[in-house]
């Protein structure tokens, strides 16, 4: 255990990948959403408004989830961590960053309510799909899309590191038929509005739910690619 926490601290010594880089990208994505709230409101156009600038910052996970294992992985070899060490360790630390986002977005959306919008009626947290069932639950949300991304980059970077680029280009590529087919077996199947109502009857919660166990699913492919992985 004192090893994977040391993963942890290691992780967090490039304090730019799991730290400044999101919040940077979130602050500069709220500057943004905000200065077009007030170009929108001055106009006279009626509220309120909702922006999607608050992906970026969660987005930004995926680049972490890559550099987290890029960079730090031939060193942590280096000092005699174990691959499981490392990943723990790694895992953990992207946990926190995605906590730390995830209480930020929860303030920030409190904030937003009681403000009005930032007195704008504008809002860039505080989103009604999300919040419907509480502060809590949207931090549940906000989590576990923070966490997923990260989750597909490590994995993304754990093929790159075993097979190389062209073995990564092919996974890319088929899963993107993957995805092409089922929505042609949808459309074949003309399944759109029981699709629709599935996602609807989930709502936010629920699809946050099923974004976690999507997340153990490739963790565990992560950590199977990352036992066999050249560092």
């Amino acid at each position: 255990m004192n090893r994977t926490a040391n993963v942890v601290r290691m992780q967090f010594v490039n304090r730019n990948v799991f730290i400044w880089i999101p919040l940077i990208v979130l602050v500069g994505a709220f500057a943004v959403s905000l200065m077009i709230y007030g170009i929108i409101s001055s106009a006279g156009a009626a509220g309120p408004y909702y922006g999607g600038g608050a992906q970026a910052p969660l987005w930004t996970l995926l680049a972490v989830g890559i550099q987290a294992l890029t960079l730090s992985f031939p060193f942590s070899q280096a000092m005699s961590v174990t691959r499981k060490e490392f990943y723990l360790g790694t895992l953990l630390s992207a946990a926190v960053t995605s906590a730390v986002l995830a209480v930020v977005f929860v303030i920030g959306g409190l904030i937003e309510k009681a403000t009005g919008g930032w007195w704008l009626n504008g809002y860039f947290f505080h989103l009604p799909w999300i919040w419907e069932n509480g502060p809590a639950a949207a931090a549940l949300v906000y989590f576990s899309i923070a966490m997923l991304f990260f989750v597909m980059g490590f994995w993304g970077a754990t093929i790159f590191k075993r097979w190389g680029i062209t073995v990564l280009t092919i996974v890319l590529v088929a899963l993107g038929l993957l995805l092409v087919a089922a929505l042609w077996l949808v459309a074949r199947a003309n399944a759109w509005v029981q699709i629709g109502t599935w996602f609807v009857a989930q709502g936010a919660l629920g699809l946050a739910l099923w974004g976690l166990a999507l997340i153990v699913v490739l963790a565990g492919f992560s950590y199977w690619t990352l036992r066999r992985a050249v560092p």
